[in-house]
């Protein structure tokens, strides 16, 4: 695919706009608070587009200090009156016209949010706004009253950012030279260390890599996800990505194993693309490869060690099994060895004790709002996919093995039961599982199986 062809297909998408360059206008004068007044009473779209440009050019160039300023000047000077707020309830209450509610509707509306609006008319401002929030988050490490500001661009975001905006490519060893820089450098699950390493993830007829991207930003991916065509599951992440593998055609394959899904723009957490990016990556290559029968993953388990490191130093087992299947400390102990690298192989009881270790993990380490603690976890039981096999050894990486001992998931997506698998996971928190995995878990804690 051209360079010229992929962009034309997704800037077909685009409304048409100002055909200036997007941030070239050198700073207004002026300063920031002249500069947000004079955006927000501006009528005239040309010298609005000028202020605009202005206030995203000196954000770009400012320092730590500066930005530190401009964020304070937002949380203060353009957040709502909480007293006019008040008065405009107190009329809706008395009088529920639409007047009073197009009232109360404008009062609780910090004017930040239409400044955002208004910098968001310039071509090229919507990355620009992104890569703001990334620096907002930095900021609110050290003044988190500044979260004021991020709720309102998280706001934005959800709809600026919806699905309907977004757009579906496949990324192949044709694609643009530097959209596929990004992909090596946004790969936050397998790092790509070299372009022979990318190649061999995008050229293979049993490879594919899909990502989504937005019209203002379409050399920017959002999220992608690298998926394996095989026969089976594999084993490890390691007959994934080893350069000697054989290769079988992708025609011939029954099994898609998403291997790694990464999310590119860190100014954009906390908006969800991967719930649609699976499930249209699994009906587009269903369409292209109508022998596919299986859609599963396979999953690092980011937090396991964190848990495991924070578990007493000596574990004892309880007898009280009807409320808690015990923590085995031989498990224990075997998991904290192979995160130290101090285990080359592993024998057969020590891996079924870590993969009972890692069910517990999974199925009954909870957050106060009852989701699993593991975020990858959240990410698959949310979208619909049940908890399918527990894989001991699976990754010999060194993130692998700091990060989870070494073990890995799978999560399988039955495309006929998602929707009853998310709302199961929605309404009641359940894990569903397979039998495999239940079993893991002893008999006194079956749980929620898989229908």
């Amino acid at each position: 695919m051209s360079r010229i062809s992929f962009l034309q297909d997704i800037l077909g998408a685009v409304f048409t706009r100002d055909p200036a360059s997007a941030l070239n206008a050198a700073a207004g004068a002026g300063s920031f608070v002249d500069l947000c007044d004079a955006l927000l009473s501006q009528r005239g779209e040309m010298s609005g587009n000028r202020i605009a440009r202005g206030i995203l050019a000196r954000f770009a160039a400012a320092d730590e200090q500066e930005q530190r300023e401009f964020f304070e000047l937002l949380n203060t000077r353009f957040d709502i009156n909480a007293e006019y707020c008040v008065r405009a309830a107190q009329r809706y209450a008395q009088d529920t016209t639409a007047r009073n509610l197009e009232m109360l509707r404008a009062s609780v509306e910090p004017r930040r949010q239409e400044l955002f609006r208004r910098l968001n008319q310039v071509p090229g401002a919507t990355h620009e706004l992104v890569k703001m929030r990334q620096q907002l988050h930095r900021h609110m490490r050290d003044e988190p009253s500044l979260a004021r500001i991020d709720v309102d661009l998280r706001h934005l975001f959800v709809s600026w950012f919806n699905r309907g905006f977004l757009v579906l490519r496949e990324i192949d060893w044709h694609t643009p030279a530097n959209v596929l820089e990004k992909i090596i450098a946004y790969e936050a699950v397998h790092a790509i260390n070299s372009w022979s390493a990318l190649r061999r993830r995008l050229q293979p007829s049993d490879r594919r890599c899909f990502a989504f991207f937005h019209p203002s930003m379409p050399d920017e991916p959002l999220i992608f996800v690298e998926v394996a065509l095989t026969r089976a599951l594999p084993v490890s992440v390691g007959d994934v990505l080893k350069p000697e593998r054989e290769e079988i055609e992708g025609s011939s394959a029954d099994t898609a194993v998403f291997y790694s899904i990464s999310n590119c723009q860190s100014g954009l957490s906390g908006i969800s693309f991967g719930n649609f990016l699976i499930k249209q990556v699994a009906t587009e290559l269903q369409a292209q490869l109508p022998g596919l029968t299986t859609f599963r993953t396979l999953s690092p388990i980011p937090g396991f060690m964190r848990w495991v490191d924070a578990l007493p130093e000596s574990v004892h087992t309880t007898e009280d099994t009807a409320v808690q299947t015990p923590v085995d400390p031989f498990a224990v102990a075997v998991a904290r060895r192979i995160a130290n690298g101090d285990v080359e192989h592993l024998d057969v009881d020590s891996a079924t004790a870590l993969r009972r270790l890692v069910a517990y993990y999974l199925v009954n380490e909870k957050r106060d709002d009852g989701q699993p603690v593991d975020p990858v976890a959240r990410f698959h039981l949310g979208n619909g996919a049940s908890l399918d096999t527990v894989l001991a050894d699976a990754d010999r990486f060194d993130k692998g093995l700091k990060q989870s001992a070494g073990a890995m998931v799978s999560y399988l997506y039955d495309l006929g039961r998602v929707e009853a698998n998310h709302e199961a996971y929605a309404s009641e928190r359940s894990v569903v599982r397979a039998d495999s995995v239940d079993g893991l878990l002893g008999p006194a804690k079956r749980g929620r199986k898989r229908g």
